[in-house]
């Protein structure tokens, strides 16, 4: 029986994981289909840059990747010293380059006046987005879209 990511990676046992994603029914992520005769090798580029953009993102360290016909392969390394070391305003930032954020986070990287209690909100939304940029399963999402 399949376990979720959450409970097989364990930061404290490693920092490394190969994570697989494949495409069922015989759909081809790029690469020449046989039976069509369609091209999709277009695509190789694609997900190619976006593994290598999210690892400029997240606080995960692609260290190899291999893209094949229908599915692709990723050796990542959970930098959890580097997410730690992120400032508040650097945390929503590289969260907001990847989805909307929120308005009351755009105020907060204007430098904009916050009440105290939007500021406990903002505190908040940079611990979960904090945790969120060293999760297996947050840059495998991304990057599966």
């Amino acid at each position: 029986m399949p376990k979720p990511r959450s409970a097989q990676v364990s930061i404290d046992a490693t920092p490394y994981y190969h994570c697989i994603s494949r495409c069922v029914r015989r759909a081809y992520l790029c690469g020449i289909d046989v039976h069509t005769g369609v091209s999709y090798e277009h695509r190789r580029g694609w997900v190619e840059q976006k593994i290598l953009k999210l690892g400029q993102v997240f606080c995960i360290d692609v260290c190899a990747y291999a893209v094949m016909s229908n599915h692709y392969h990723v050796v990542l390394h959970i930098n959890t010293q580097q997410a730690e070391q992120l400032s508040d305003k650097a945390v929503h930032a590289r969260w907001q380059s990847l989805f909307k954020g929120n308005h009351l986070s755009a105020r907060f990287l204007r430098d904009e006046p916050v009440t105290d209690a939007e500021m406990a909100v903002v505190k908040e939304l940079t611990d979960t987005w904090r945790s969120r940029l060293m999760d297996i399963s947050w840059f495998m999402r991304v990057l599966n879209e």
